[in-house]
């Protein structure tokens, strides 16, 4: 900003931590061992520094918070006015007085316990006045914790205000709710303000910033304006009515034209009278917006004479569209141009200008004579010129140039601009080479004569019947081979389907050579397929000894007579291996002994609420002395 920082301020702590604050510190920068042994004297001066070191931090600390907020008296009138406006000068004027107060209560009470605690006779009067003191101090500041909450807030407050420089280049903008005047900051500066299709979307200033003939420029942006006395104002119509009061600016006063922001044209220039004191001395320029939607020439008689008015009493009318960006510029250059005019006029009639002016001389050649004397240029310079005129010289027809006469029907020719030997071959056909052959060496080019000649014997050898299977050359063995096979193919199919079929059945798989063999099927399925068995009963296959059966295990009974009966589902994991509820009662006495010592360690994890103490005692109590720093 021009002349504060606001964003500077130094935050205002609580009453509340702003008493453990300074008692902390005057904890660690102070001695803190002293004996009743020791000579009254030193017992003194051990707790006079306690009160003299709070009282001075205290001081320090509320002297910096009266310095860094700004003095309504000393800062600019529209600072002053906007503070103000925002948040109630008696109210701003009382916390800050309240805390000038604080501290001299401090002050007064340090003084007043130095006195007594140079009458102290023990070591333990001594502590009871440094008590008291340190008490006082701290009950003045906790009743301070309202304005401290209050500037507090101010400060937050001023550390989010725009920068804003009351005497650079600034153009403002105003007008009724909701007829353009965001969307006309965000079209000439970077400003990004939220535009909305209702009515007092911005409730504070905005500032955005653009260049114009290499000069920086300030562009302010207010909220809307209503049409009333300046009594029933809010606060975000007076933020407007301030800038428009103290800021040396050009003044763009929007209008709807369309009126869809709710007001009529009658209306929004009864507005522009009602508040035209404020634009005195400063240009001022009438923005015709949204003709996108309806254009001057279509509006009313009445409303044109309005328009007329405004131009017969010397204000600019300027039509525009934010949604087009029809006129924009137009209205940027004419308010920038107003007002640098007034501004270079407001410095000529000043003071400083005179000195200015003095030191300045403009010398004007007389002619002596009527007789001219034109320059006089030597000829070999004259000649250089001329051959290094490149006007003259006649320009290269670039490919470029062809394309755009020939249009659409050009096509790039990079063979023509090749360097050969023997200019005729640059538009020979390039063979095609594949390794190491060149294509057009095995190309026929009585090919398609011969595809022809070979179709055509395709066809008549169709015709005459060449490629027809002749059934009636097979025999009767051949017919026979051919029915067995198709007997074979079926059966095969079959017994994969049967076997897919127990596949689908998840038994344990026995290999093949562990199945038992049945005599009967054996002997009957090797029958079906021709094979003539004799001596049936001395085959190896019949004199297999039969396996002795095995015994059956012996299966104890666990079960209880008063246990209820279970179905057959498996059985879950805390009770498997488990016989009866005896043995059940003594494995879960065992699990709670198992993870008793687990317990222990798991009561103070991450995931309990287990605040530790911030500063532990044997860390920071005690007075670092010479030698050793790590620790206290």
């Amino acid at each position: 900003m021009a002349h504060y920082n606001f964003k500077k301020i130094t935050v205002v702590p609580p009453a509340k931590d702003f008493v453990d604050i300074i008692l902390s510190k005057t904890q660690r920068k102070t001695p803190t061992v002293i004996h009743k042994s020791y000579a009254i004297g030193r017992i003194r001066q051990f707790y006079l520094r306690k009160i003299k070191y709070t009282q001075q931090n205290y001081h320090d600390k509320l002297t910096q918070i009266l310095t860094d907020f700004p003095k309504l008296e000393d800062i600019h009138p529209f600072y002053a006015d906007l503070m103000n406006v925002l948040y109630d000068k008696d109210h701003y004027k009382l916390a800050l007085g309240q805390i000038n107060t604080a501290r001299h209560l401090i002050d007064n009470v340090a003084k007043d316990y130095v006195r007594l605690l140079k009458y102290g006779d023990s070591m333990y009067r001594c502590k009871q006045l440094k008590k008291a003191a340190l008490g006082r101090m701290c009950t003045v500041m906790k009743r301070q914790g309202q304005s401290l909450a209050y500037l507090e807030q101010v400060r937050q407050h001023l550390s989010r205000l725009p920068s804003i420089d009351p005497n650079t280049r600034t153009l403002l903008i105003c007008g009724f709710p909701n007829v353009g005047k965001s969307s006309f900051i965000n079209k000439i500066t970077r400003a990004d303000v939220e535009v909305q299709p209702y009515a007092f979307t911005t409730k504070s200033l905005f500032v955005g910033h653009m260049d114009y003939k290499y000069l920086r420029w300030q562009v302010v942006d207010t909220p809307g304006i209503l049409d009333h006395s300046l009594e029933e104002r809010n606060t975000i119509e007076m933020q407007a009515i301030t800038a428009l009061a103290h800021l040396r600016a050009a003044i763009l006063y929007i209008m709807d034209v369309s009126e869809q922001c709710g007001q009529s044209i009658e209306q929004q220039a009864e507005l522009f009278s009602n508040i035209r004191p404020l634009f005195a001395n400063k240009p001022l320029i009438v923005c015709a917006n949204k003709i996108d939607v309806l254009t001057l020439d279509e509006l009313s008689e009445e409303n044109k004479k309005i328009f007329d008015d405004f131009v017969s009493d010397g204000i600019p009318v300027v039509p525009m569209s934010t949604l087009s960006e029809e006129g924009i510029m137009k209205v940027k250059t004419e308010a920038c141009d107003r007002l640098l005019a007034q501004r270079i006029d407001m410095k000529l009639k000043g003071k400083k200008v005179n000195d200015v002016l003095n030191r300045l001389h403009l010398a004007v050649p007389v002619p002596r004579d009527e007789k001219t004397r034109p320059p006089c240029i030597p000829e070999h310079v004259l000649q250089k010129r001329k051959a290094m005129d490149t006007s003259q010289q006649k320009k290269r027809k670039l490919e470029r140039d062809i394309e755009l006469e020939m249009g659409d029907e050009y096509i790039l020719d990079l063979q023509k601009s090749w360097d050969l030997a023997n200019p005729s071959e640059k538009f020979d056909i390039v063979p095609e080479i594949w390794q190491g052959h060149n294509v057009a060496d095995f190309v026929d080019p009585d090919i398609m004569k011969k595809l022809e000649e070979l179709e055509q014997e395709e066809e008549l050898r169709d015709k005459a019947g060449v490629y027809d299977s002749d059934m009636s050359d097979e025999d009767e063995e051949t017919k026979e081979m051919r029915k067995t096979a198709a007997q074979i193919r079926f059966k095969k199919k079959l017994i994969i389907l049967r076997s897919r079929e127990k596949r689908t059945v998840e038994k344990p798989r026995l290999p093949r050579t562990a199945k038992k063999v049945e005599r009967k099927r054996l002997e009957r399925e090797m029958e079906e397929l021709g094979v003539d068995i004799q001596n049936k009963d001395q085959t190896h296959y019949a004199t297999i000894r039969s396996r002795s059966s095995s015994r059956k295990p012996l299966k104890r009974k666990h079960e209880d007579a008063r246990s209820r009966t279970r179905s057959a589902s498996r059985t879950p994991r805390d009770k498997s291996g488990v016989r009866d509820e005896i043995m059940a009662k003594k494995v879960k006495k065992m699990a709670k002994v198992a993870q008793r010592k687990t317990n222990q360690f798991g009561k103070a994890g991450e995931a309990d609420r287990h605040i530790p103490q911030k500063k532990p005692r044997h860390l920071f109590s005690g007075k670092r002395k010479i030698g050793k720093t790590d620790r206290r």
